[in-house]
Formats: C-alpha cells, sequence, structure tokens
C-alpha cells in the first residue's frame, strides 16, 4: 500500500462537534474538509457519510486516517459519525438496523445539506455495519443521496447475516449479541464529556439490551428481518450502487446480487480479501479502492465523466492448498458486463454410488442409498464465519470434516473455472422432524489436502418456505436444493472435486435438538462454469491511502485459536482468544484496549451438551482515570429450549460501580 502525502488539496480536521438532531439528541462527530470549503460558492464540496456504532476516536480511528484524509485531499467532505447511545453520541442504542437508526440518519444528511461547506450533495460509505445502513438508507431515498459505496453487506438480513443462514442458527447469532454487549458498553471519552460521561455510562449499563433475546425471538424470516432487507424492494434504491466485498469474507453474496437487481447506476467488485476495505486488506492482491470509489462519486456526486469500469469485476482464485491464513492468492480479475453474466453456464455433475460403495460426482445417474449420520463435532475445521483479520481465522484442511461425513468425489477434471453460486440438489429421508444437512464444495488436490471452495447449510424445516417452517415427517422423501455461496475460483488441470455433506457443521451452526439419520437416495451439482483466459480481463491501480495514524502501542496483539479434547469427558472445545492490544493515540491521549474470550464445547454423540461461552473485556483510560467493561455471555439448549445467559459489569479505578445479570428462555422454532 503506497502511502500518499502528495495530495491536491490540504486537509482540516475537526476532532469532534456536534451535530443536533430534532428530539434534541445529539450525535457526535469528525470532519475531515478540504482546506478552503465553503469560503465561497465555489468552494462548496460534496460529503462523504460514514455513520457507525463503532466510536470514532478508538474504535474505527486507524482505519479512519487511512481513509477520509484521502478523500478529503481529493476534494470531498468527510464525516464519521457516532451513532446515537455509542461514542461520545446522546442517547441510547436500542438494536441494529432500527428505524430510528434509520431516520436518524436520514436527518444528518439533511444537515450536511444545509452546512456552509456542502454543495447538498452527500455520498454514504461503509464496510459491514455501516455498508448495511448505507443500503438501508438509500432505500429511503433521502433527496440529498446520490450515491453509496457498501461493502461487506447484505440484501437479506435473515438469509445473509450473522444470525441465520440456510434457516439454521449460527453460533454467530450468540457471538455478534456478545460483542454488541461489550462494544455499547463503554463509557464515552471523558475529555468530550466532562460533566456527565459518568452519568451517560450508568445510563447505558442501565439500559443496555440484551441483543441475544431479540434475535433469538425471531427465529424464522419474520418482519424483523424483513425490515433493512433491501432485496423487499430494490427499486426504492434511486442512489448510484458501487457494492464490494471478498471470497474470504461471509458477506460475498450482496454484490452479485445488487448488480442483478438495482435498476439504476450499479458496480461490483469481489475480491480475495476477508472482512476489510480492500486497499489494506488480506489476502493480497490489495487494489486502489479509494482511486475506484473516488471515480464513482466524481461521477455521481461532481458530474464528471463515467469512468466506464465492468458491471461486475471478480478475482478468480487460482486453487490452492488449504490453509488458515493466506497472504496472497494467485489468480486473476475477470469482469462481466451484466450479472448473471452471459458467458457463465450450468454444468449438471450427479452424484452417485460405485458398485465399492464411494460416492461418485459426474458419472452417470443413478438412483443410490448413503446414510448421513455425523458426530456433532464436524465443522472443527470450518474457519470463522466472518473473518476479519486476524491470522488462522480461514477454513484449514477439510479431510478430518470429510471423515464424518458422505463425500462424492469426481474423477479428476480438466482445468475448470467455478464462476457463481453453485446449487447442490438432493433427494432424501430424515428418521427425526428436525435436521439440518452442511454441503461443502472441496477441491482435491493429488496429494490428498482437501480445500473448501465454498458451502452452504440447510434446516430442512424450512424446505418450503423460511416463514412458515414444518417439521419433517420421518421416513418421508423430499427434494430439496441448497445453494451455496458466490465463488470465483480455477481448478486446475487433472484436480478433482468433493461434495461433502454432514448433519452437522460445529460450531458454524447450533445442532439439531437430536442426532440426525439422513439418507440420501439422489443428487447433484449444478456447477456454474466461466471459461476465462490468462490475463486480467480488467485492471485496477494499486492501492494508496494517507498516512497513517501512530498509534503508541501499550500491549500488542495476540490471536490464538485451539482445539482440545478432554479425555475424561470426550468433550470437544474450539477455544479462541482475541487480544486487540492496547494503545495511546497521541492526537488526543486516549488510551483503549479490548480482549475476546471464546469458548465452543460439545460432545460428539450429544447435540444437547453444546455450549458456547464469551467474555469480553474492554479498557478506556485518561488522565490516571480507568474504566473497563467485563461482558459474559452463555448459551446452552434443550430439545425444546434455548437457555441464555449474560452479565455485565463497570469498573471503574478498580471498583466495581455496576453489575446486571440477565437470564432468558426462549422456545426452539423448528431448530
Amino acid at each position: 500500500m503506497r502511502i500518499t502525502t502528495d495530495l491536491p488539496h490540504k486537509v482540516t480536521e475537526t476532532p469532534h462537534l456536534w451535530i443536533p438532531l430534532k428530539d434534541g439528541t445529539r450525535l457526535a462527530a469528525r470532519l475531515w474538509l478540504p482546506e478552503g470549503a465553503g469560503r465561497e460558492a465555489a468552494a462548496k464540496v460534496p460529503t462523504i457519510l460514514e455513520y457507525l456504532p463503532y466510536r470514532r476516536r478508538d474504535g474505527t480511528a486507524v482505519r479512519d486516517q487511512l481513509t477520509h484524509p484521502w478523500f478529503a485531499g481529493h476534494g470531498y467532505a468527510c464525516l464519521r459519525v457516532d451513532m446515537r447511545g455509542n461514542g461520545d453520541s446522546d442517547g441510547l442504542m436500542a438494536d441494529e438496523y432500527t428505524a430510528l437508526e434509520q431516520s436518524d440518519a436520514v436527518e444528518v444528511i439533511d444537515w450536511i445539506a444545509a452546512q456552509d461547506w456542502s454543495d447538498g450533495g452527500v455520498g454514504m460509505m461503509g464496510i459491514s455495519w455501516g455498508g448495511f445502513n448505507s443500503l438501508q438508507v438509500a432505500a429511503l431515498a433521502p433527496p440529498a443521496l446520490k450515491a453509496i459505496v457498501t461493502l461487506c453487506s447484505t440484501v437479506d438480513r435473515y438469509a445473509d447475516d450473522i444470525h441465520y443462514k440456510g434457516g439454521c442458527m449460527l453460533t454467530e447469532n450468540l457471538g455478534w449479541a456478545a460483542t454488541m454487549w461489550s462494544f455499547s458498553s463503554r463509557a464515552p471519552d471523558p475529555a468530550i464529556r466532562p460533566d456527565d460521561w459518568r452519568a451517560v455510562w450508568l445510563d447505558r449499563l442501565e439500559n443496555e439490551p440484551f441483543l441475544a433475546k431479540t434475535w433469538f425471538d425471531h427465529q424464522t424470516r419474520d418482519g424483523y428481518w424483513k425490515h433493512g432487507s433491501v432485496c423487499e424492494d430494490y427499486s426504492a434504491i434511486k442512489a448510484a450502487v458501487m457494492a464490494v466485498g471478498g471470497w474470504g469474507d461471509s458477506y460475498k453474496n450482496a454484490v452479485p446480487q445488487l448488480v442483478e437487481n438495482i435498476r439504476g447506476p450499479v458496480r461490483g467488485i469481489n475480491g480475495p480479501w476477508m472482512h476489510k476495505y480492500p486497499h489494506f486488506a488480506y489476502p493480497e492482491p490489495r487494489i486502489g479502492f479509494l482511486q475506484e470509489a473516488k471515480g464513482f462519486w466524481d461521477t455521481h456526486l461532481k458530474g464528471l465523466p463515467d469512468p466506464a469500469r465492468p458491471a461486475y469485476a471478480m478475482y478468480l482464485l487460482d486453487g490452492a492448498a488449504p490453509s488458515t491464513w493466506y497472504t496472497h492468492r494467485p489468480g486473476r480479475w475477470i469482469a462481466e458486463t451484466a450479472w448473471p453474466g452471459p458467458n457463465v453456464t450450468a454444468t449438471t455433475l450427479p452424484l452417485g454410488r460405485s458398485p465399492q460403495g464411494h460416492g461418485t460426482l459426474g458419472a452417470a445417474p443413478a438412483r443410490f442409498e448413503a446414510l448421513v449420520a455425523s458426530p456433532e463435532h464436524c465443522g472443527m475445521d470450518a474457519g470463522e464465519y466472518c473473518a476479519i483479520f486476524l491470522g488462522p481465522e480461514m477454513p484449514g484442511d477439510q479431510r478430518r470434516d470429510d471423515a464424518l461425513s458422505v463425500t462424492f468425489d469426481s474423477a479428476a477434471l480438466a482445468q475448470t473455472d467455478i464462476v457463481g453460486a453453485p446449487v447442490v440438489r438432493l433427494r432424501l429421508r430424515s428418521d427425526t422432524p428436525v435436521a439440518h444437512l452442511a454441503v461443502r464444495l472441496n477441491h482435491l488436490l493429488p496429494d490428498g489436502a482437501a480445500t473448501r471452495v465454498t458451502w452452504g447449510v440447510a434446516n430442512l424445516c424450512q424446505r418450503g418456505s423460511r416463514e412458515a417452517p414444518e417439521p419433517l415427517t420421518p421416513g418421508e422423501e423430499i427434494e430439496i436444493e441448497i445453494p451455496l455461496d458466490h465463488i470465483a475460483y480455477r481448478l486446475p488441470d487433472g484436480h478433482r472435486l468433493r461434495v461433502s455433506v454432514s448433519t452437522s457443521y460445529w460450531p458454524m451452526i447450533w445442532p439439531s435438538p437430536a442426532p440426525a439419520r439422513v439418507t440420501l437416495t439422489d443428487g447433484a451439482l449444478i456447477l456454474p462454469v466461466r471459461p476465462s483466459g490468462e490475463a486480467d480481463e480488467v485492471s485496477f491501480p494499486p492501492a494508496e491511502a494517507a498516512p497513517p495514524l501512530a498509534l503508541e502501542e501499550i500491549r500488542a496483539e495476540a490471536h490464538t485459536r485451539r482445539t482440545e479434547i478432554d479425555q475424561r469427558t470426550g468433550i470437544v472445545s474450539l477455544v479462541i482468544e482475541d487480544d486487540f492490544g492496547k494503545a495511546r493515540d497521541p492526537n488526543h491521549g486516549l488510551i483503549a484496549g479490548s480482549v475476546l474470550r471464546e469458548w465452543w464445547d460439545i460432545h460428539p454423540d450429544d447435540p444437547l451438551s453444546a455450549r458456547g461461552r464469551t467474555h469480553w473485556t474492554q479498557e478506556i483510560e485518561r488522565d490516571g482515570l480507568s474504566l473497563r467493561t467485563e461482558a459474559f455471555t452463555a448459551l446452552t439448549s434443550d430439545a425444546t429450549t434455548f437457555h441464555l445467559t449474560g452479565r455485565i459489569e463497570a469498573w471503574e479505578n478498580e471498583t466495581l460501580i455496576y453489575a446486571r445479570d440477565v437470564a432468558e428462555s426462549v422456545p426452539r422454532d423448528h431448530l
């Protein structure tokens, strides 16, 4: 990444300002401007808004420093706003993506348009939460919002977010609730609110919701999830859209979905990256994301000529050996003028069984029987659901999970470029009324190693409807299609593909209430293929950024993931320890640090032994004042009910000043 200091405009920064809302709430913001903006009519500029709950003074300060000054140096006002109830802002946050959150954003956009430095045009940008709400606010069509850049986001909050997937409950439904339980419990910076920081902090601690309960209350795709899912009405989005994702991230499906369904100006990019902005993401190659976004903003906020980029650019990954961490992925950029692309065709590879009893893929179709009854710890090599740059988070060698699954292997294939979303069609019967299936498409290397290419899961009770699940009738045959995540992946010449099917995928999804035995009797892999050459079909400039923030490190980051087996009880555990370090910002002196610990336990023979636990520590310090929160959550279940507990503690200079415990039980709804 090239650090750019010779920007066209000098930049002035306002580290803190208040944005007033109609109800009297004030939102805390940070502003970067091209020097001289607003001094006269000709100097008015368009604005790029990023609107988040993640604290502008410590939570996102490092990445903000790489990005917003660069845009400001190219003639844009940049505004980074903390949502109500977070950072230094007033108020309380009730949930993610609420109508109030969105209406606050519209008020902020109206406020921007009225400022003396604003030319009235606004763009909205963000990754993850900021990518979600950029889409959601665009669907409200505030007049000043002309364009958005949405990264690592979703169009469907139920089908493709951190809560549920394929109708199965992701364990991240607890993990993310624990994260927000911790994040929103932090005190404001006493330097910004010297008179009331303690009262604001205590108000948050007392009123912060335990969001796990809310999300567990909505186990099907009801109105709660439809709110904020822009797939309900793509036509509501009037702003131009640039969507960006990465194959190493959980949020990559929205990019082709937006390109396919947005009728106005739209373009998409899916690269090799994890859950990070692509000018500093891994795996490389990075791209000049800031230059790409600037070209998009120039067209839709400044009225300059369109740079004529392809509708959808994808990084075609070269097939590689499995690894839990890649610094670089060889491959090439391919491009389509629309999506679905005219160059993509579907190839059907039947599932079958050889006379010797081995699963086959692509042989002549014939009816077969294959019993899938996986131990509950199948899935320990799945990696993180949402890999965010913390080291060994990617899926590892799939051979151990394959040994606990039913597999169907192809013969050696000619070079095959898989581009799009594969689908696995299955005919099956279950011996239990509730059952889940996980399907992985793996690349088999000549040495026997197995790389996960893409994957999907299905709650078989939702085979007919995400809104109204029905139990299975034991012994009755059904047909189901399981879509896998979008991917662009080159299988090398002479290598093989494998479809792996399991009844468990721990700890990615919460297990069904009883061990399931599912018999497969027919099936096929529908594979989207696109012949591509060796050369890039589109090119990007090299990555640039503004000079980084030079934090003063107090404690270094450290990240550990390990699997443990209790030889006495047989419990298998995944243990995650993420110390995000501790550092001082020399610009304003605030010290911040955090640590996360997670434990995911299960016995291979007992789905009701599943247990998840988390413990977050958050620290901020200033001028001899030390403020800390400890947040704990846990999840267990019996055959009919989920059981949730949480505890939040607040410490001031090693004195416990607040504690609250919660305990909730929620009936299982066909899960």
